[in-house]
């Protein structure tokens, strides 16, 4: 299974409502590596590098919230940070 890395901008019902939190605690359970951190525009933006399907999984997990909205989400795929152990929230 390939390692990727993704940074995704999501645009939606994404601040104030746990999100950081949630794709936190999801990408620990899932085991990838990377961080999530609040924009002044009202978006978050996410690194997270690990294999497709484990991104896809913490994905769906932030989506799941209770008050989350994600209406777009813009992706782009980057360079692997091979030395990066954790998740973390900046």
């Amino acid at each position: 299974m390939e390692v990727i890395r993704k940074r995704i901008v999501f645009y939606g019902w994404v601040q104030g409502v746990g999100f950081r939190y949630r794709a936190y605690h999801a990408a620990n359970a899932v085991g990838v590596t990377g961080w999530v951190k609040n924009n002044y525009d009202d978006t978050v933006t996410m690194e997270i590098q690990g294999t497709e399907s484990q991104i896809d999984k913490v994905i769906m997990a932030i989506e799941r919230g209770t008050y989350i909205k994600i209406e777009n989400m813009d992706c782009k795929t980057i360079p692997v940070k091979p030395d990066e152990r954790s998740f973390c929230i900046n």
